[in-house]
């Protein structure tokens, strides 16, 4: 008993870092106080503790469906990826990698740091009504403490997307603590589309405590992936996204 204790403290702790780097501003959450099923699920969010009460009375909730959008100016996005190790991490709600020092995007000339991705299936934000096999969100804070946050998505193709497959080889089976792959270095750049056409508006985070004023672009083409690939992330994670939330009179603009 004491040995199980002592285990869970140490997964504990190792979940509340994860967290803490996916939004450092927020109080992180323990995994095992919400799910994406059942009593514990999207739809008890915000009742299961005090702090996750954004979740169910916030008006600016991530995902959304992205649909019938306007027209913006030119967005300037300009990505900085350096190549980094692999840091992986399964939290118990996904597969997290955390970012070396040093990778970034510059919005509109405001820098903003990776400081991780992770990955949900199916896709939390529909494109025009419909998900997508797997989408990755690449997590960013500013000087200021903002977050802004790069949603790519990914579907079946021909063949196995090679910027993934040291990350897919290493995703631990279980949960626990982050590990270092030695002698793996990842380039990120080929996990984004081609095509620079991408939707933005203002969000949240996904899980909990939901919070908001977060910037959030998504690029519109998916980029492929084997269905391998694919099965073996829905082998881990059956279901990890969050249902579409209302967009209210919140302004949805695409550019490219």
């Amino acid at each position: 008993m004491t040995d199980r204790l002592s285990r869970r403290r140490l997964l504990s702790g190792s979940i509340a870092l994860a967290a803490a780097v996916a939004c450092p501003l927020c109080r992180p959450a323990e995994a095992d106080e919400w799910g994406y099923r059942g009593e514990h699920g999207p739809a008890h969010w915000g009742h299961l503790k005090p702090e996750f009460n954004t979740c169910s009375t916030g008006k600016l909730q991530t995902p959304i469906d992205l649909r019938a959008p306007l027209s913006g100016s030119r967005d300037l996005i300009q990505r900085d990826y350096k190549p980094m190790p692999l840091k992986i991490v399964n939290n118990g709600h996904t597969i997290q990698v955390n970012a070396a020092p040093g990778s970034s995007v510059t919005i509109e000339a405001e820098r903003y740091e990776l400081l991780q991705f992770h990955f949900h299936h199916p896709s939390e934000h529909l494109l025009a009504g419909k998900p997508k096999s797997l989408e990755a969100h690449y997590v960013h804070r500013n000087a200021a403490g903002k977050l802004a946050v790069i949603g790519v998505f990914y579907d079946p193709g021909a063949k196995p997307l090679a910027a993934f497959e040291p990350i897919w080889a290493a995703m631990p089976s279980q949960e626990g603590p982050e590990r270092e792959v030695p002698g793996v270095t990842l380039a990120l750049d080929p996990a984004f589309p081609v095509k620079p056409r991408h939707f933005r508006y203002q969000g949240s985070l996904t899980t909990p405590p939901c919070s908001e004023g977060v910037t959030w672009i998504v690029y519109a083409q998916p980029v492929a992936i084997s269905l391998g690939q694919a099965q073996a992330f829905a082998k881990l994670f059956p279901l990890n996204a969050r249902p579409v939330q209302p967009l209210n009179r919140r302004t949805l603009l695409v550019t490219g």
